[in-house]
């Protein structure tokens, strides 16, 4: 939401919000072009009949007393995603969907498409090298680029995000169940994907992934002009460095792992639908060095790295895991997974983490008791995550700081160490952390 106020701040509208609780780096942000709200909290006086139009974010419960305003007002109300496809609906829409991989897609296509100077605008969910906002909407750029979340529209439009913006193309990177507390069977949650497709034009294009059974089901039954597969695209490791075989050349490459290949040629695809060359997408995509939290390089020396990833649904955590024992082959890795969303925090779902982490060498899970008091939840015992995750090996931890005392009785010679989660392991400092398990030498942080 701030990202949005900052670029109808720069597009030249008069801004205005309110927030209950606002955390850095939003409110530093807010700030900087002057519209950090002067008080924290939620004024009806605010609500005026000079507004032209009310932006509803997910914060803002049904009962909102700035929403019974503007209701009572008359004005027009939209939803973050009614508000983006009213701003584009002249442009021609590019919407990335998929259970995973859906940041990294969108981020690489802009990365390309900045590259090569070819202007757009856009909607992502990660903060990218090279760009001020992770909104644009301008009023010349012939397309958007949408990051297309499966989640609800706000809280008194139960749609999925991404069926709001009504694509032109559309991305499906794989179907793998989440929001259970949304779609509480795997059937409805596919359904969603379905219906997706189905929004896109006759003339218009898919773009999905053929290794995922439930992409190509979809494909299948749809009946649109221009429907293209991918897969992952032949390659190589030399020296811990992923390289594309492309017309007997190896092109090397930032990022790593076969689901980031599979994300790389979703962006290829989907920038060939758009005009431009293999050749030039290669040569723009070799410095992509990924999206924000998205196996993001915290610390490396000769013997040891150390990543973050945003990495939480049992896919993503696989396909994360496999990735840095790929690319580091010699090397051993420990594994650290926060359980913070709501369906990983839930017994019914938890099954669907089985074998998840087997190939970690050392598998931390954590959780923290109040998070599960904070979202309601029934409360979780160890004896059903070992049950869940399949794994004889895993160790669990509801204590931060007992999790990095385990960290600071490893070795760290040859072994990778990586974080993921959508929260931040309840304040763990990745640089002190570091420091106390003595691989902090005379090395760089990259954080």
């Amino acid at each position: 939401m701030h990202n949005l106020a900052i670029s109808l701040k720069i597009k030249g509208y008069d801004v205005s919000g309110s927030d209950d609780e606002i955390f850095e780096p939003s409110k530093s942000r807010l700030a900087l072009y002057g519209i950090l709200p002067e008080t924290i909290g939620w004024n009806t006086e605010k609500i005026t009949n000079d507004i032209d139009a009310v932006v509803l974010g997910m914060h803002a419960r049904k009962d909102n007393p700035e929403l019974l305003k503007a209701k009572e007002l008359g004005l027009k109300i939209y939803s973050y995603p009614e508000f983006i496809y009213e701003q584009s609906k002249d442009k021609k829409r590019v919407v990335i969907g998929g259970s995973h991989g859906k940041t990294t897609i969108t981020s690489m296509i802009l990365h390309v498409l900045n590259v090569l100077k070819i202007p757009c605008d856009y909607l992502v969910g990660a903060q990218l090298e090279g760009f001020d906002v992770m909104v644009k909407l301008s009023d010349d750029a012939p397309c958007i680029i949408i990051e297309g979340d499966e989640y609800l529209t706000s809280p008194i439009d139960p749609r999925p995000k991404f069926h709001v913006y009504k694509p032109d193309i559309g991305v499906i990177s794989g179907v793998a169940w989440d929001h259970i507390n949304v779609f509480p069977t795997f059937e409805n949650y596919v359904e969603q994907f379905a219906i997706f497709a189905e929004l896109i034009p006759q003339n218009g294009t898919l773009i999905y992934c053929q290794d995922d059974e439930n992409c190509c089901k979809i494909a299948e039954h749809l009946r649109i002009n221009n429907i293209y597969g991918y897969t992952s695209p032949d390659y190589v490791i030399e020296n811990h460095t992923y390289k594309i075989l492309f017309k007997e050349e190896k092109i090397p490459l930032q990022i790593f792992g076969v689901h980031n290949l599979l994300n790389m040629n979703a962006a290829r695809l989907t920038c060939h639908a758009i005009g431009v060359s293999d050749e030039d997408f290669y040569r723009a995509i070799q410095s992509f060095k990924g999206a924000s939290k998205r196996l993001e390089l915290v610390y490396e020396n000769e013997t040891c790295a150390v990543y973050k990833d945003f990495a939480h649904s049992p896919s993503k955590l696989k396909a994360t895991i496999d990735a840095v024992k790929e690319k580091y082959a010699d090397r051993k890795l420990v594994a650290c997974i926060e359980l913070h969303t709501f369906s990983s925090l839930t017994a019914e779902f938890l099954t669907q983490y089985a074998h998840t982490m087997d190939n970690a060498d050392y598998a931390f899970v954590y959780f923290n008791p109040h998070t599960l008091a904070h979202k309601k939840l029934p409360p979780l015992d160890n004896e059903t995550i070992y049950t869940s995750f399949k794994n004889k090996n895993i160790q669990i931890y509801q204590d931060s700081k007992a999790l990095v005392d385990k960290l600071v009785s490893l070795k760290w010679t040859n072994q990778n160490l990586l974080m993921m989660s959508s929260g931040n392991f309840d304040g763990i400092d990745y640089e002190e952390t570091i420091k106390k398990i003595s691989i902090l030498q005379h090395s760089h942080f990259f954080v």
